[in-house]
């Protein structure tokens, strides 16, 4: 039930949101007027950070998709997580005339100098997902409630070792992983689980045997599966000789994937030897697959549809003079400002409600799965 509740109070959101954001001068004839005439036609510069992960594929597309629908041209471009690639082609962007750039940065903190140029070629900027630190040049910013997602996760966990509900005490063996360090969301995502496994860990009812628990200990750069997958066997080879492990805190799929590996050349996975509780976020394919066969335990679905539409609205109305529509203006300080934000709501998934979220929400096809 309380999966079911909170993909219903997601979709009822986002429709709430759609019908908000065509009251702020969308029109999906393309392009919206102000004084100065229409922005119909104008490009939109797109600066996703990887071809690596599906979820940054989608995300690339569902963007440009919204856009041109809303009668704008686009360029979109991919970083291959190297900062430095990431910088130049938003420079080049810049130089082709772009109106407006939506940056999901690689490093959050590299981008002063390309974004001052932004600002005094008065292009509008969103911070799509990743919040862009350090500059004052950041107009607005798009995401999912990232504390949400770590309570997602975290809460699950608990739920599952059946120490929620107090019918077992434990103590169960549990490793942390956390995202990149240069990803600001990191922070958000471990934070918002450590909230909720803290007190267990405080009463020993969780134990990290390899003592890891600090965030600068358990970040995994670039959210690289063949990194975490490297760090899993090192803890299992030093940590768990005589001990298993119950619960792997994960906080990406595609690290999943990775500590699911090396779980698995340790012997995890037999009916001897049980998988432990294994978390994620994105429902990418693969662990929506790994989860249908009783490998990753779950994963935190962030509908990327829908953050196009709010990325894209954002920079429609930044273009016409008008104000985009948020939801957070206290949250979200990049050091430099309070960047004001529209955050959506993330939503718990695994085997028992996948259907009805991501198939009958149209974002899969069973034949996906298959």
């Amino acid at each position: 039930m309380r999966n079911r509740r909170t993909a219903l109070t997601a979709i009822a959101g986002a429709a709430s949101l759609a019908l908000t954001l065509t009251a702020c001068g969308q029109s999906s004839e393309g392009g919206s007027k102000d004084d100065g005439g229409s922005t119909k036609g104008a490009t939109i510069g797109i600066s996703m950070p990887t071809k690596s992960s599906e979820r940054w594929i989608a995300d690339g597309k569902n963007v440009v998709a919204d856009l041109e629908s809303k009668g704008y041209k686009t360029k979109l471009v991919y970083g291959e997580d190297d900062p430095d690639q990431q910088v130049g082609q938003i420079e080049n962007l810049i130089t082709q005339g772009v109106k407006g750039l939506i940056i999901a940065a690689i490093d959050n903190k590299s981008m002063n100098n390309v974004l001052q140029q932004a600002a005094e070629a008065k292009i509008p900027v969103i911070s799509y997902d990743r919040l862009i630190l350090g500059t004052e040049n950041v107009d607005y910013y798009a995401s999912f409630d990232n504390e949400k997602v770590g309570e997602l996760q975290g809460g699950y966990i608990v739920e599952k070792l059946g120490l929620k509900d107090g019918s077992k005490k434990g103590p169960f063996n549990i490793e942390l992983f956390a995202g990149s360090n240069d990803d600001n969301n990191t922070r958000y995502f471990f934070g918002g689980a450590m909230k909720v496994l803290q007190p267990y860990i405080d009463k020993k009812q969780l134990v990290v045997k390899s003592g890891q628990t600090e965030l600068t200990q358990v970040t995994t750069l670039r959210w690289d599966g063949a990194k975490a997958q490297n760090r899993m066997e090192e803890i299992l080879t030093s940590a768990y000789k005589k001990d298993r492990v119950d619960a792997v805190l994960s906080p990406y799929d595609g690290i999943s994937i990775g500590i699911l590996s090396a779980l698995k050349s340790d012997g995890y996975g037999s009916k001897d030897k049980p998988l432990p509780v294994v978390s994620g976020q994105d429902a990418e394919v693969a662990s929506v697959k790994s989860i249908l066969a009783g490998e990753q335990s779950m994963t935190v679905y962030k509908d990327t549809r829908e953050l196009a539409k709010v990325a894209s609205s954002m920079v429609d109305a930044a273009l016409n003079k008008k104000k985009p529509e948020t939801n957070d203006t206290k949250t979200y300080d990049n050091g430099k400002k309070v960047v004001p934000a529209y955050l959506l709501e993330p939503v718990s998934v695994d085997k028992a409600n996948y259907k009805q979220v991501l198939i009958d929400g149209g974002y899969y096809k069973e034949s996906d799965l298959k």
